[in-house]
């Protein structure tokens, strides 16, 4: 059990970090480092807590993420650009915030002498467009140079390199997950669940970009965060890339429409329309390191993640 700690959360303000800070706020210093250009905090329980810290910085400022970074013990490195329509939209910031942005926060690691953990947040994405039971050790691949769609999964590696980097040259603590389709309350932004949760409720028709063959294997937000406490405590996972999913969640996007629908009993109808871009027709994660290296398996499924997401959506 973490207790007694300075926590340093870059993007602290958005989804997954909420879920955190929920875990650690309690016995725990927190620091929230964010430009809340997404904000799940503010409306949070947490955001008033004693133990709370908030600072409004962007992780492109390096002196400023330095300077409030002092102290801290443990630093999870959440930031970052995500969602297809934002990357295919804005490449450039994209890859700045996911490359020089996460550059930026191992060197104020290293520089602040950061010795419990640094926890930095890569992609499933890593693995290309076809990834079945893609381990660790399975090749990192990207579509051809160019296309927009590729340009997360390879800002999001070149930190990955990095951050190993500094845990072989400096000694940083570093730990890399990799999270494959993570959902749940308190997520914001284009999520494929909770769009679909969204217009479900409201009998509203529900769109797929493509032909909803494309097969997911789907996390929810509470295995997650307990996947990484498990990476923040265990010394054996210094120094790894770690997978983080649920691969008995399984189901192409159309099935995900279709079940979202029967869950909520919604009338909604399910329509298709041109794919965004480039797209990853398979993504299914082995867990089997998670699960040797943590002693960690997902225990939510698919029906029942559906209905605590709906049930937060809702309120």
């Amino acid at each position: 059990m973490i207790e007694g700690k300075k926590i340093f959360i870059t993007g602290g303000a958005g989804f997954i970090a909420n879920t955190i800070i929920k875990r650690i706020i309690g016995d725990n210093e927190v620091v929230v480092y964010d430009n809340f250009h997404r904000d799940t905090l503010s409306g949070s329980a947490y955001a008033e807590h004693p133990n709370l810290k908030v600072i409004r910085g962007d992780v492109l400022d390096a002196p400023r993420l330095t300077e409030a970074m002092a102290g801290a013990e443990i630093v999870i490195h959440a930031a970052g650009i995500a969602g297809i329509d934002t990357v295919i939209k804005d490449p450039v910031r994209t890859m700045q915030v996911n490359m020089m942005g996460t550059a930026n926060a191992l060197e104020a690691a290293h520089k602040n002498g950061i010795s419990g953990r640094f926890i930095d947040f890569s992609t499933s994405e890593v693995f290309g467009s076809m990834a079945f039971r893609s381990t660790e050790d399975s090749p990192t691949v990207a579509g051809s140079a160019g296309e927009a769609r590729w340009t997360y999964a390879v800002s999001k590696l070149a930190g990955e390199h990095l951050a190993h980097a500094y845990h072989r040259q400096h000694r940083l603590p570093v730990v890399t997950l990799r999270p494959f389709n993570v959902y749940g309350p308190g997520q914001t932004g284009e999520g494929a669940i909770q769009v679909f949760i969204k217009r479900a409720l409201k009998n509203e028709e529900i769109w797929i970009n493509g032909d909803g063959t494309q097969i997911r294997a789907w996390c929810y937000v509470d295995d997650f965060v307990e996947c990484l406490m498990l990476a923040l405590e265990s010394p054996d996972a210094i120094g790894q890339s770690i997978n983080i999913g649920n691969a008995r969640a399984v189901t192409t996007i159309l099935g995900l429409a279709e079940t979202v629908c029967r869950v909520l009993k919604s009338e909604s109808a399910i329509s298709h329309r041109p794919p965004l871009s480039a797209d990853i027709e398979l993504r299914i994660p082995s867990v089997e390191k998670a699960e040797k290296l943590l002693g960690f398996k997902a225990k939510v499924d698919l029906e029942e993640g559906i209905r605590s997401t709906a049930e937060w959506l809702k309120k």
